[in-house]
């Protein structure tokens, strides 16, 4: 008995059958978006990360077309050093942020991060073509995706530029989607979005649903998962340290040592998320020795700062650390801080950043911001 391969067509139906089904999808009009387009076209290559391997897929191999529908991150571009620097998002994802933009009929979207061009097309399935402008500093990303949505019909506004800056020429915008990941929310974004509109943004390992106002404060809450995009590039040229590089400076560094009491297990979700927040240029690489005693090493490139935590049981851990800041004892205090309210998931937190551009991570409420030292941001 001969089994037929499902199509585009049926892979795409089913894929968003599931999406409707666990809630990332909820309005008809992105469901008929995601119906609609066919994300294969966007991904003619791509390599899928397993456990600790990178299977790679084109369309002579017969898992591809499968695989294009899956609901997982496909890695779509590397650099010099092996590190991805683009990729088409895990579609529940994407569909949750899509549905956070909350948008009207009528809106205009400023995307930033071309990426592979699957995103900026069910923008324009569902605005319109005329309504979506897509900016990103990689010209041959933006080529090649511009060439893939002329293939499905759609002709988004795309532009080769910094996305930090935004798009000045096109705004203003009802609504900003950034599908890269930031530290901090660029001051160009909040001025280049009307008041009332809204910006959802990677900002570290969370997902941030920002309203504006018209004093181009953003504020609101961070959504219920974490997530965390390829970063925004200021260029192409530049060629991201491997993490064997960082992994061999970090364990042979000296400097000052002590042991230190640990609030939460290092490698729980929210200790990821909230150290983030406050570090954002900081580098993490967690280590595994033959017997399983995990050690995280912290680098932060600016000063040269280092820490090396190596965990001598679930509560205790010897830190070794060098350079101007004592990266432990800036994020531990936020640690502290979450165990004491009750371990609150992501969620619960949110962000504000001012007119001055400072950042203040808030729980609950926006005027909750007591320990939450606002002074680093």
């Amino acid at each position: 008995m001969t089994v037929t391969a499902p199509s585009a067509d049926e892979l795409r139906r089913m894929m968003t059958d599931q999406l409707t089904a666990t809630g990332a999808l909820r309005s008809q009009r992105w469901i008929d978006a995601f119906t609609s387009v066919p994300r294969h076209v966007f991904v003619p290559r791509f390599v899928v990360r397993a456990q600790d391997s990178l299977h790679e897929y084109d369309q002579a191999d017969p898992a591809w077309l499968t695989a294009a529908y899956r609901d997982t991150s496909l890695l779509t571009q590397f650099d010099a050093a092996g590190t991805a620097t683009s990729s088409s998002t895990r579609p529940s994802l994407m569909a949750k942020m899509l549905e956070a933009l909350d948008v009207e009929d009528g809106n205009r979207v400023l995307e930033i991060g071309v990426g592979t061009g699957y995103n900026a097309a069910l923008l324009a399935h569902r605005l319109g073509s005329d309504r979506v402008v897509s900016v990103d500093v990689d010209p041959a990303l933006v080529s090649a995706a511009q060439n893939r949505l002329g293939k499905t019909g759609f002709m988004p506004k795309l532009i080769t530029g910094d996305g930090m800056a935004g798009c000045a020429e096109h705004a203003p915008y009802e609504r900003l989607l950034a599908t890269c990941g930031v530290g901090r929310v660029p001051a160009s974004w909040r001025e280049q979005v009307r008041p009332g509109g809204i910006i959802v943004a990677n900002v570290g390992y969370g997902i941030a649903r920002l309203t504006v106002d018209r004093d181009r404060r953003a504020s609101g809450p961070f959504l219920p998962e974490m997530a965390a995009f390829m970063r925004a590039r200021s260029g192409t040229d530049s060629v991201s340290a491997t993490a064997q590089q960082l992994t061999r400076m970090l364990v042979t560094q000296t400097g000052s040592a002590r042991e230190i009491d640990l609030p939460t297990s290092l490698g729980a979700e929210m200790a990821q998320f909230l150290p983030n927040l406050v570090h954002p240029t900081v580098e993490t690489i967690t280590l595994k020795n033959d017997a399983g005693r995990e050690t995280h090493c912290l680098w932060e490139p600016r000063t040269s700062s280092w820490a090396r935590i190596t965990l001598l049981d679930v509560r205790t851990a010897h830190l070794d650390h060098g350079g101007p800041r004592d990266l432990w004892a800036e994020r531990e205090p936020l640690l502290t801080h979450w165990v004491n309210a009750g371990r609150p998931g992501i969620d619960r937190y949110g962000l504000t950043v001012w007119s001055d551009g400072t950042h203040t991570l808030w729980l609950d409420d926006p005027a909750n911001t007591a320990g939450m030292l606002p002074a680093l941001w």
